[in-house]
């Protein structure tokens, strides 16, 4: 499986004057090839490198392989963006957001990243510097830094390109490892990942609960025993993540109101700040959700949610919470590390994943009367309704793995 390293570089101030220069000047090059492509509408990589590649050599002084992962870029980009217009991530035909991603040239930003082989980009492991091609001739002996998991991943794993990146004022090459998979193990049982706001994640496993009568008291977080052999349900709150969004939200606009250059200087610092705590909180979330299934034996299932922002209609107080929600980012950490565990992983469809009975099966608006309860109006069973929730969740992963796996014995 490929993953991504990223390693520090630590330039002299020479040194990084030469490989700001040179993303600028490839940049340049990328927003002149792009408006080629789109006037032109030629966007395969293949034609578009036929019609402009003599032209960036000659305009911008590029190496031979320079330009041509920069006209790669361009045409990748053009490539993301039709998928884009068909997967409606733009919105419906007609609509504004639409419309300006259509009537214009994709643009690159003077500091974009851009991508560099083997031929442009040498790296010594024992010294711990590269060499990497810049507009002004080759930059030697760029020392760069990592921990020391990274750095012996990339020494021995390290395949294909590496992407040249600059951020806030550093350096940063993006290094592109294969490491071979584990032995995908025939799963146990499924566990339920139910994602939300409130709770962030809540894992139960496919068991048939007890039945509990309408009003009896709803068990604390975590403690919440399953019925028969497997991990106990477990939810991990949003409290803390949704409250630091919140503080950042509100010194956001307090800075934005004030425009002094003191409150954009303290904007641009910490622009980065809430993105950072978000996906460090969801990386540990999701270390601990594949470490449970590990132990266990178990799949993970996942609720299949993407489009849901296009689908719920929310009044507009709620709007900001529903798109600072993170839910790809986690779903996609649990789906990586999975992989590197030979956990098995489904998704599958969500609908009325939170109004159906996990005990009987009923579902009715009904048996959900607040955000953390559920009581079903049929049979009585009453539960967190996010635990409830993650059991519906992983008794369609194991009714699903069971289809996909007969299917694939079948043929």
């Amino acid at each position: 499986m490929k993953l991504v390293v990223q390693v520090r570089l630590l330039p002299t101030p020479e040194q990084a004057a030469a490989l700001e220069a040179t993303l600028r000047t490839v940049n340049r090059a990328a927003n002149e090839v792009s408006r080629v492509a789109f006037a032109r509408k030629i966007h395969a990589g293949r034609d578009l490198r036929r019609v402009t590649y003599g032209q960036v050599r000659a305009a911008f002084g590029l190496g031979s392989q320079p330009a041509q992962h920069t006209i790669k870029k361009v045409a990748d980009a053009y490539t993301a963006l039709r998928a884009n217009l068909r997967n409606g991530t733009y919105g419906p035909a007609n609509s504004p957001r639409r419309l300006k991603a259509e009537s214009q040239p994709i643009s690159f930003r003077p500091l974009a990243a851009q991508p560099f082989d083997d031929r442009c980009l040498s790296w010594d492991h024992d010294a711990r510097t590269i060499s990497i091609w810049t507009s002004s001739g080759r930059a030697k002996n760029v020392a760069f830094t990592g921990s020391a998991a990274q750095l012996a991943q990339l020494r021995k794993h390290r395949r294909g390109e590496s992407d040249l990146l600059s951020r806030d004022g550093m350096w940063f090459l993006l290094a592109t490892i294969e490491i071979p998979e584990a032995p995908l193990r025939e799963p146990d049982g499924f566990l339920g990942v139910d994602l939300g706001i409130a709770n962030i994640a809540t894992t139960c496993p496919a068991t048939t609960p007890s039945t509990t009568p309408i009003g009896a008291a709803t068990p604390a977080a975590g403690t919440e025993p399953a019925t028969g052999a497997g991990p106990s349900p477990a939810r991990y709150s949003g409290a803390k993540l949704n409250a630091v969004r919140h503080r950042h939200r509100e010194l956001r606009r307090r800075l934005q109101a004030k425009a002094t250059k003191s409150a954009k200087r303290l904007l641009k610092k910490r622009r980065r700040k809430e993105a950072r705590f978000a996906a460090d909180t969801n990386h540990v979330i999701a270390k601990r959700i594949v470490t449970e299934a590990q132990r266990t034996g178990h799949g993970i299932a996942l609720e299949d949610l993407q489009g849901i922002r296009d689908r719920v209609r929310l009044r507009k107080p709620q709007r900001v919470t529903l798109h600072s929600w993170s839910f790809h980012q986690l779903g996609g950490f649990i789906t990586y590390k999975a992989r590197r565990a030979g956990v098995a992983v489904i998704h599958v469809d969500p609908a009325y994943t939170s109004r159906q009975c996990s005990a009987c099966g009923h579902t009715d608006r009904r048996n959900r009367p607040s955000q953390s309860t559920f009581s079903c109006t049929s049979c009585g069973f009453a539960e967190h309704a996010d635990v409830n929730a993650a059991r519906n969740i992983a008794t369609r992963g194991v009714a699903d793995w069971a289809v996909s796996h007969a299917a694939d014995d079948a043929a």
